[in-house]
């Protein structure tokens, strides 16, 4: 099933991201290969492909999980939540209608 993984960032958390992005992203890329991920990417602070400084209030997360409880470790082991990035994360089972 697919669960959708929202990671709230953490105020001034932006330095922490752009240092422990490779990290996340290497993990995106495993979903990837493994024909797991649906999509992934941050949510900009401001209208802005390029926030800057205004940095970033999150990401989105969707995947593919056997159970809550998988996706759930899964998230919890995000390189972003060691670092200090995520203040919180959410994980809820996820239905794609269209398209």
């Amino acid at each position: 099933m697919w669960f959708a993984i929202w990671g709230e960032d953490a105020p001034d958390s932006l330095a922490a991201r752009k240092t422990t992005r490779p990290d996340h992203l290497a993990r995106l890329q495993q979903l990837k290969e493994e024909g797991r991920l649906l999509v992934a990417g941050p949510c900009p602070a401001i209208a802005s492909s390029d926030p800057g400084p205004a940095g970033f209030t999150g990401s989105l997360i969707i995947a593919e999980f056997a159970t809550l409880s998988d996706a759930q470790q899964w998230a919890d082991a995000d390189p972003y939540i060691a670092a200090g990035v995520y203040k919180q994360v959410t994980v809820k089972p996820f239905i794609k209608a269209l398209p």
